[in-house]
């Protein structure tokens, strides 16, 4: 872990937050890195939140021996009959997210947010999530993430949905492909060769795509089904992509579903392409779209500006859904605003709020080849003036959404927003290629 990271994970709760649990007659406490029966069942809450079965001997063991890079917080009530097992929790860690091509910031992650239905609607989560943020931000976060399997909860607390993902469903028999010939060799090679060339190749790339972050401790392993705990490990299949002079560039992991009524109409579910290059992700995909014996090809967690729409000839061969997916929320206005690019070099007045009164409060920003920010007591006259709540600020970050689409939606008040936007344009579209 970094300085920071490590900071994090080992910090104590936030006063405000234990005083407030202390006071519903609940209490609220870290999950020790060494104790494996208290891990359990922090687990065990975790999987009844998510709707999942009870965890077995062999998910407890993997858990407990992956995720200690996790700061695992857990609301536990006294007067329950299981008071061995929080009736809330709450994870999340020190990692970096790319703001621009390049350029990356810490970022503290947030996952497996739950709350028994037992226990709803009594302020648990909100105690938890500004409990959280408060000792991230005063730690030196400049931005907080999550990836949310609902979207109408978080944005109380300042996050915003600031990376789409796109589901593509594709029949191959009607694509037509018309992309480039890749140049390279195709290998099959096994779940442990393709997990490790993609953990390299995801290092290479995550600084090119804003939106990327650094991968999770034990996700690779899940991804290719390399952990004693992965279901169907045994229907992953890997391809790996080299170039002319022998350089891995590009790994793809793949399932197949056979069709009992037609054989060559079978489906392809594509869990991950990570490729490098151009070369590697036209090969990978001209190659997933020709399998033997299959007739649609299925795909997530891609972008909405995904180059493979213009390597198909029919385009309504695809079906795709958009969804939200990547939500930022910013903790430090100066640091994150400094850590991206701009293509323009122009000046604007902030008038940030933040519901939390982490973030808030008004900055002038000078965007340019080196960017600035200042933070001003009155917005200074001949700039333009935005006024945003934080979390439209947090979606704008990345440039995946313009500002004037948010002025036209009402949610933020600007004279120009046109201006405004050029100034957050970017030029690559965000994504991130994963759940967490």
């Amino acid at each position: 872990m970094s300085s920071l990271a490590d900071q994090f994970h080992s910090a104590a709760l936030d006063e405000n937050l234990t005083a407030a649990f202390d006071a519903r007659g609940l209490r609220a406490a870290r999950v020790g890195d060494d104790d494996r029966d208290g891990a359990h069942r922090w687990q065990d809450a975790v999987a009844r939140g998510f709707l999942d079965g009870e965890p077995t001997e062999t998910q407890y063991t993997e858990s407990f021996s992956r995720s200690g890079y996790r700061r695992k917080v857990g609301v536990y009530d006294a007067a329950g009959m299981q008071a061995e097992v929080p009736v809330a929790t709450f994870a999340s860690w020190g990692t970096e997210v790319t703001l621009a091509v390049g350029s990356a910031v810490p970022m503290c992650a947030v996952s497996a947010v739950t709350v028994a239905p037992t226990h709803r609607r009594r302020g648990i989560l909100s105690t938890l999530m500004r409990g959280e943020l408060r000792t991230a931000a005063a730690l030196g976060f400049p931005i907080a993430g999550l990836t949310v399997s609902e979207s109408a909860i978080y944005g109380r607390f300042g996050f915003a949905p600031a990376v789409a993902a796109t589901s593509w469903e594709i029949s191959t028999r009607r694509a037509g492909w018309i992309g480039p010939e890749a140049p390279g060799r195709l290998d099959y090679i096994t779940r442990e060769q393709g997990r490790d060339a993609a953990t390299a190749l995801h290092e290479r790339i995550r600084l090119t795509t804003p939106g990327e972050i650094a991968m999770p401790g034990g996700h690779w392993d899940r991804t290719f089904g390399t952990r004693p705990d992965a279901e169907k490990a045994d229907k992953l299949r890997v391809v790996q992509y080299r170039s002319p002079d022998g350089d891995v560039e590009g790994v793809a992991v793949y399932s197949i579903a056979e069709d009992d009524d037609d054989w060559a109409a079978s489906t392809a579910t594509v869990s991950r392409v990570v490729a490098a290059t151009d070369a590697a992700y036209a090969g990978l995909w001209r190659f997933l779209l020709s399998l033997d014996l299959v007739g649609t090809v299925r795909a997530s967690e891609l972008s909405v500006d995904e180059p493979l729409w213009w390597m198909i000839d029919n385009k309504r061969a695809a079906r795709i859904q958009t969804k939200d997916h990547h939500y930022l929320r910013i903790l430090d206005v100066p640091a994150a605003l400094e850590a991206r690019y701009y293509d323009v070099d122009d000046a604007i007045a902030l008038e940030v709020s933040d519901p939390l009164g982490i973030a808030d409060g008004t900055f002038v920003l000078s965007a340019g080849e080196t960017p600035g920010v200042d933070v001003v007591d009155d917005p200074p006259l001949g700039i333009p003036l935005i006024r945003v709540g934080v979390a439209e600020l947090s979606a704008m970050v990345l440039g995946g959404v313009s500002p004037v689409t948010l002025a036209r939606a009402g949610r933020i008040e600007t004279d120009d927003p046109h201006r405004v936007a050029r100034v957050f344009a970017s030029t690559t579209t965000p994504q991130l290629s994963f759940w967490y």
